[in-house]
């Protein structure tokens, strides 16, 4: 059974600063969660209503009886939900492709960065401290998995790209059409706030503006969504190498 204690605490893990108090944060779905289980986050409790976790330690698993209301996040919960630690930040690899938002807000377009990271096989992920959670529980539920193979670090975007000799791209609406220009193997590539693009204090410290050209006859729309726009510039970073 379900104590209150665990309840409070679950249900207080919606709110980002309770996740960094308690260094805890939520997994929903049995899929997302044996993805973290083959991975470096380490359990802190599952509560599920099935027995299809039977290889895991009995004192991190509880079986509850009836469903997981009481403290799912979703509308409709499913039958199991987990606590896992959140592992110690690693170092960010400039020798390779490294993507950065500044202040991406919506959780569902840092969820679907954080897949197209895993996607196109780019490792590094740097978030400026004022982008959303990356263990907010809708941004987990959005990576589907993905972010047990991404490293996100948060940090000043302003004071890393100063401290690295590496290319940096910025993608704006006044940028270089970025299907006519060389594109490197290696560098950083800087994504917008949904609303504002990317800040006056990032956009001096980019090396090149790129852009993604449109298309269509009528050219009245105004931007792209950011996630759309990452898969764009990440698929053709790729192709080119």
């Amino acid at each position: 059974m379900l104590s209150k204690n665990q309840i409070k605490l679950i249900t207080s893990l919606k709110q980002k600063k309770y996740r960094q108090q308690h260094e805890l944060f939520v997994v929903e779905g049995k899929k997302t969660i044996h993805e973290l289980l083959n991975s470096k986050f380490e359990l802190e409790h599952l509560f599920t209503t099935t027995n299809d976790f039977k290889v895991l330690d009995a004192l991190k698993t509880v079986i509850v009886a009836s469903d997981l209301k009481k403290i799912s996040f979703l509308k409709t919960p499913n039958t199991a939900l987990a606590l896992f630690k959140m592992p110690v930040q690693q170092p960010l690899n400039f020798e390779e492709l490294v993507v950065a938002l500044d202040d991406v807000r919506d959780p569902g377009n840092l969820g679907t960065i954080i897949r197209l990271c895993d996607w196109f096989g780019v490792k590094h992920l740097l978030c400026s401290k004022a982008t959303v959670d990356c263990y907010n529980p809708k941004v987990i539920q959005a990576t589907m998995g993905s972010i047990t193979r991404v490293n996100i670090v948060y940090n000043s975007i302003e004071n890393v790209l100063n401290t690295q000799n590496v290319p940096v791209f910025g993608a704006f609406m006044g940028g270089d059409n970025i299907y006519q220009n060389a594109l490197p193997s290696k560098g950083v590539i800087v994504m917008g706030n949904e609303a504002n693009g990317i800040s006056d204090g990032v956009s001096q410290l980019v090396s090149q503006r790129i852009a993604i050209p449109r298309f269509g006859e009528v050219q009245e729309t105004e931007s792209l969504n950011v996630a759309n726009a990452t898969a764009i510039i990440l698929s053709e970073f790729k192709r080119r190498q």
